[in-house]
């Protein structure tokens, strides 16, 4: 009896008159094997009929349940600037369509200020390795309905996870300071010229390199804009779905006191005139005192020259160490360095250190000195005297040195610019040898120990140059060459 019980029941579902024996309420689906997982995908976010973001970078967490149930779980849902929380559905049912499934659940979630409390539906299909699902919120504390519109797919679990901006610049004559990546922060800061116009910050193309097999969204080599406080946000989205945004923006301004030497003017007398670099307001050289001695018959030439083996543009400046000994009825020191610096050359035959005036007025932070030099050293090498010729090889010096007055009209001289107690900080050229090709230097200021920078406080600017580092000593080597091009100091 109880046998044909069963056949008839079975008959009957065989012929759809008993529905519940097909109801996928009483199947198990492989719900571990083939739904549960981390989906990673992208949100299109409608307020109120009002599209607010689109393709933006998501993962959704999908876990079981029960045999024919899932749970949905969006962490940290942001719209409208606003992270309301966590979406969880703890149940959606699912139904068997074809190879895929179909799911719907709804519950009241209690959300972040100031959503509150307001109800949630979500539907959607699953499987086969894919999610697509629209959730609705209906946030009646602030009148407003959200339609969430999901696509992702279901990570392996072997995805990196790693999701940086791991190197970031902007090759711009503008950006004075290479941008510094905050990984903490999230933050990506530069500086730039504060002669820079809205054009120019407004179409600034920074390159950058991002974690394996991520992704970043505006892309590496594509022009942003800058300009006017602007920020630009780049959203870095991991193999595996983690998403780091970094925020990129001008963090100040900086100036630049250069020198190109590319306008040249005339100066000396009669028969001893000479090319001399321009502005004379602020550059001068060892070139007046050569002069002197010129004008009582010295026939060796000027240290200072203008030279068309320029790094950049045209000219460049080409410093030579003379051989003066006897010149000027024997006042000449045994040789001469070609120099050139920032400030004045005013002849003091009594006390020829004293003729260099060193410095001009510098208003700002100094940062960096930068520049390009090439050098030969010269033979043979004189120490003080024609009678002391050593075995030594000569090297250039080249430094940026600021300091700091009481007056316009004081000066450091070769008697003190390097040992001054009114110096505050120095960018120095360790390397003065021999270089035949043109060669960078980039150096950062270094403070004097207890001395900081003091807004308000005058300070003078002299950048050095020489073809003979112990010049100041009238001690070098005849024939040392050094030339310079596109000097600079930055500052803030």
């Amino acid at each position: 009896m109880k046998k044909s019980l069963l056949y008839l029941c079975a008959l009957i579902c065989s012929m759809g008159l008993f529905t519940a024996c097909n109801n996928d309420d009483d199947d198990v689906f492989p719900v571990d094997e083939e739904l549960v997982g981390v989906y990673k995908g992208t949100l299109d976010i409608v307020v109120n009929e009002t599209p607010i973001a689109n393709q933006l970078p998501k993962n959704v967490t999908i876990s079981k349940a029960g045999d024919n149930q899932i749970k949905m779980e969006l962490k940290d849902f942001t719209f409208a600037g606003m992270n309301i929380g966590t979406i969880t559905i703890e149940r959606c049912d699912l139904k068997r369509s074809g190879d895929v499934y179909s799911f719907a659940g709804s519950q009241t979630l209690t959300l972040l200020a100031p959503i509150g409390t307001c109800p949630v539906t979500v539907k959607g299909i699953i499987g086969k390795g894919s999610l697509q699902m629209d959730i609705d919120v209906d946030v009646q504390s602030l009148g407003q309905s959200v339609q969430v519109a999901y696509s992702g797919e279901k990570l392996s679990g072997n995805e990196n996870a790693e999701a940086k901006i791991i190197t970031f610049a902007i090759d711009n004559a503008f950006v004075l300071e290479q941008p510094t990546i905050n990984e903490e922060q999230g933050t990506i800061t530069f500086k730039v010229n504060e002669a820079a116009t809205a054009d120019e910050l407004g179409a600034m193309i920074p390159i950058f390199a991002i974690s394996d097999k991520a992704t970043v969204t505006p892309a590496s080599g594509v022009a942003q804009d800058f300009s006017g406080g602007k920020v630009v946000t780049y959203t870095v989205v991991a193999e595996n779905g983690t998403v780091k945004e970094y925020v990129a923006s001008i963090s100040g301004n900086m100036s630049i006191l250069k020198y190109s030497f590319e306008e040249w003017g005339e100066a000396g007398k009669n028969n001893n005139k000479y090319l001399t670099p321009l502005p004379t307001t602020e550059l001068a050289s060892s070139n007046v005192g050569v002069e002197t001695l010129a004008s009582f018959g010295f026939k060796g030439g000027f240290p200072v020259l203008q030279d068309t083996d320029a790094k950049e543009g045209g000219f460049a400046v080409k410093l030579v160490t003379l051989y003066t000994q006897g010149a000027g009825f024997g006042l000449a020191p045994v040789v001469t360095a070609g120099s050139l610096f920032t400030g004045a050359f005013i002849l003091n035959a009594g006390d020829k250190l004293a003729s260099t005036k060193f410095g001009i007025p510098y208003k700002k932070k100094p940062v960096r000195f930068k520049g390009w030099y090439k050098y030969t050293a010269g033979t043979p090498f004189y120490n003080g005297s024609k009678d002391a010729i050593i075995d030594k090889i000569d090297e250039c010096s080249i430094a940026a040195i600021l300091y700091k007055v009481n007056a316009d009209n004081e000066f450091l001289t070769g008697h003190d610019i390097n040992t001054s107690d009114k110096i505050v900080a120095k960018a120095v050229l360790q390397d003065g040898t021999a270089k035949a090709d043109y060669t960078e230097f980039n150096i950062p200021f270094t403070f004097v120990e207890g001395k900081t920078y003091e807004a308000g406080a005058k300070y003078k600017m002299a950048i050095v140059c020489s073809s003979s580092k112990e010049g100041d000593k009238f001690k070098g080597a005849v024939g040392s060459t050094l030339i310079v091009d596109e000097l600079e100091v930055i500052g803030e």
